[in-house]
């Protein structure tokens, strides 16, 4: 058993190894680094809370195998998980740190003797609050990731779920929740703590399955703030300053992730909250746009275009995800470059189906970070480049954006691929993309499908520069 302050010293070591990690983390140069700061952190924290129990009986041997267990099948799934499933796997992870949270809430109302916190039916009021606190928002973590998952996974349909009457009854259900901790506070009822435990699980479900495919960058990282929340609510509970720090870092950087995604979007936090983006419907100006004549290439087309350009701009998005395509993409931006072509990648902060989708591809096929450029940055360049590359991102280039007003996504910024000299788009069909809106870039006169896997064509064309 070590001391309380040696423990406390070691829990601010794990603390500050958090926030480098959160801080390498920031940048795919130094992400592999951050990373371990965050295992090390991570490591010792464990560590220490088991060698700060002193006395150990048999249920802490089932402890450790639960977590060895544990560990292995978090290992196997990192190992094997394709970047295609990253989204849904986050939302799964975010799952059970919600769940988790509940389960020591609601173990610690059970038993508050075994965690200090007083005794059945007068547990410390600050107590109460914490795990209620914690309890509350793991259990709408936990319903709410796995509608995300549902979504993400194709089980569940990714278009808005919505029903007469439904802002009311989530206002209603959620002063329910400030009412009944209140009451659970002054009267420390198990029939109030179970009551508000089923409404927290409901309103999870609630608020998730009215939000829209287009959305659900922005719902990936407010879940994982509420993971975070739940965490270092449940961090006081158990007086543990590892968990609180941790919990803190998840939740702040998630919020702060999530107003970034939301400005890239140009909606408001409670909008997204309020659901309805990325409806089926379509306006009237865009409703029948598929059946419109389209010009239609091949790889020779598209090579010879890329071979008589003096700049070419690379835009990818979740297709290249599908196809598994950023290394063929990456070889044939090599042999560009090769013939003195200027080449760039366009990131839209929303490309894909979680923040920075893309541009952990693009690591992974070891693409220059000085040839990555946000959409900020690059937007204006579109206009001055011979070829833009569209391998797989529909609803970040949807001019609709910019000229329908009765469009779901007006507003919304995108990337004007548009107003490139020629515009080579690689899409097996021209269905709509996750937001279920037809794009009006597919119809522009200086558009050239490319009908055929990502891969694939992209292979293709490298072979004919």
């Amino acid at each position: 058993m070590i001391s309380a302050n040696l423990s406390a010293i070691f829990y601010l070591v794990s603390g500050v190894l958090f926030i480098l990690a959160l801080r390498g983390l920031s940048s795919p140069e130094t992400s592999r680094q951050g990373n371990l700061f965050g295992i090390l952190g991570m490591v010792i924290a464990i560590t220490v809370t088991f060698l700060s129990i002193g006395n150990f009986s048999s249920g802490f041997i089932y402890v450790l195998i639960f977590l060895l267990i544990g560990g292995l099948i978090g290992a196997f799934i990192a190992y094997k998980i394709p970047m295609t499933a990253m989204p849904e796997l986050v939302a799964g992870f975010h799952s059970l740190v919600g769940l988790a949270a509940v389960f020591v809430a609601v173990s610690a109302f059970l038993n508050p003797v075994a965690f200090n916190l007083g005794t059945p039916g007068d547990i410390k009021l600050g107590s109460l609050i914490e795990m209620s606190i914690g309890a509350v928002v793991g259990a709408i973590t936990f319903s709410g990731s796995i509608i995300a998952f549902l979504k993400l996974q194709g089980i569940m349909s990714g278009a808005p779920i919505t029903f007469k009457g439904q802002h009311p009854l989530n206002a209603l259900i959620l002063i329910s929740i400030i009412v009944l901790t209140y009451l659970l506070c002054s009267t420390q009822s198990s029939d109030l703590f179970w009551i508000l435990l089923f409404i927290s699980f409901l309103i999870g479900f609630l608020l998730i399955i009215p939000i829209g495919g287009a959305d659900m960058p922005v719902v990936i990282s407010m879940l994982n703030s509420y993971s975070g929340w739940a965490a270092a609510g449940i961090g006081f509970t158990l007086e543990n300053t590892a968990l609180i720090i941790t919990g803190a870092l998840v939740g702040s950087s998630g919020a702060i992730l999530s107003y970034i995604m939301c400005k890239g979007m140009n909606r408001s936090f409670f909008n997204v909250i309020l659901g309805g983006f990325g409806a089926s419907e379509q306006s009237s100006s865009t409703a029948n746009k598929e059946q419109k004549p389209v010009k239609s290439g091949n790889a020779e087309d598209a090579a010879f275009l890329m071979k008589n350009a003096s700049s070419v701009i690379i835009v990818p998005g979740y297709g290249m995800a599908v196809a598994q395509a950023q290394h063929a993409l990456r070889e044939m931006v090599d042999t560009l470059k090769k013939n003195d072509i200027k080449v760039s990648y366009a990131i839209h902060p929303v490309a894909g189906r979680m923040p920075g989708h893309m541009n952990v591809l693009l690591a992974e096929a070891n693409v220059p970070y000085d040839e990555v450029f946000e959409l900020e940055e690059i937007n204006n360049d579109f206009a001055n480049a011979d070829v833009a590359f569209v391998i797989g991102a529909n609803d970040v280039t949807n001019p609709a954006a910019k000229t329908d007003t009765q469009s779901p996504i007006y507003g919304m910024p995108v990337l004007d691929v548009e107003k490139c000299k020629s515009v080579l788009f690689v899409k097996r069909s021209l269905s709509p993309g996750y937001a279920g809106i037809d794009n009006d870039l597919f119809y522009k006169e200086n558009t050239l499908m490319l009908f055929a896997d990502a891969k694939k064509m992209t292979e293709d064309i490298t072979k004919n520069l």
